[in-house]
């Protein structure tokens, strides 16, 4: 399965995936017009703080969703072919059970809609065969995108990497 593996430690908070994001799911999908647009383009991710750190907090799509579990109307559902959750403008009432049980804190309301919003990958991009907007505007690479268990490997190997140079560099020491 395809994600997006934040790496928090590359993270600057300079924003640029919030404002890629508003820009991808714009009319225009042009950020000099999308300034213009009305409504506003609403961004999907959101940088926030985390101790010494910043964290782009977004829908994980989780495996059991809660909010596709909490919605009386089903307007939220699982693309079981992609691993996406996705909002059915057509159903969603706006009442934002999904949002109290997400653990993410990564829907919100459109309030000129009064529709759910959340991440969706850009799915229009990515039948384009792009990356998700938030992905390619990362300058620091803190946000990747590609299938989660060789990101993880990854991570597993990188990490045992400096395990390995602190024994080392411990030894050396003593």
């Amino acid at each position: 399965m395809k994600g997006i593996f934040i790496d928090i430690s590359k993270c600057t908070a300079c924003k640029s995936c919030e404002i890629a994001c508003a820009v991808a799911h714009s009319k225009s999908g042009n950020l000099f017009e999308a300034i213009f647009e009305k409504p506003a383009p609403r961004k999907r991710v959101y940088v926030e703080p985390a101790n010494s750190h910043s964290y782009p907090s977004r829908c994980m799509h989780c495996k059991d969703a809660p909010c596709v579990i909490a919605c009386p109307n089903g307007a939220m559902k699982r693309d079981e072919q992609r691993g996406i959750v996705l909002v059915n403008e057509d159903r969603c009432m706006g009442c934002l059970m999904c949002a109290m049980v997400c653990p993410f804190g990564a829907i919100t309301l459109d309030s000129e809609k009064g529709k759910a919003v959340k991440c969706d990958f850009c799915t229009r991009r990515l039948s384009e065969g792009k990356v998700p907007a938030c992905v390619e505007a990362c300058p620091t690479s803190s946000l990747r995108f590609g299938e989660l268990e060789e990101m993880v490997k990854e991570k597993r190997r990188t990490i045992g990497a400096s395990v390995v140079v602190a024994a080392e560099t411990a030894k050396e020491n003593l």
